[in-house]
């Protein structure tokens, strides 16, 4: 087997575990369960998508909220999108950024909303893979 790594050089995979069950892995040693909807302990590959891309906006987002509003600042990104199940993909993802800005004035708080908008907009792998639609090329092989 080809070893793939991603830009960081961690390897990434994935192996059945059972019947539609698999387990994620990364080269760092962190673990992701997936399965589909039967087991409630797993995340189904869309589910993953949809974290992956709130996780991304989160880490892109991160020095900007807590530079403005401290380091113990509470973030929460809610994620969601229906499937279309004629074409069997997302045709929208929607995300929504929940935190506290009471503190700020109104001038404030539109500049720090569109520094985070930016910062995910420069940064955020997943979302820019999403948006620019990318290739997925696979290779089917006998040996490991």
């Amino acid at each position: 087997m080809t070893e793939l790594q991603n830009a960081q050089g961690a390897r990434l995979w994935v192996e059945r575990t059972g019947e539609r069950r698999y387990v994620g892995h990364n080269s760092r040693g962190a673990r992701v369960e997936i399965g589909d909807i039967r087991y409630e302990e797993a995340f189904t590959p869309g589910e993953l998508a949809k974290i992956a891309l709130a996780g991304c906006s989160g880490l892109s987002a991160d020095a900007a909220l807590s530079r403005r509003l401290g380091d113990d600042v509470a973030v929460t990104i809610e994620v969601g999108g229906l499937s279309d199940p004629e074409e069997n993909l997302y045709p929208e993802l929607v995300e929504n950024l929940v935190v506290d800005l009471s503190s700020l004035d109104a001038e404030a708080r539109a500049r720090l909303v569109a520094v985070v908008q930016r910062a995910i907009d420069a940064s955020c792998t997943v979302g820019r893979t999403f948006k620019a639609g990318a290739t997925v090329e696979l290779t089917v092989t006998g040996e490991r």
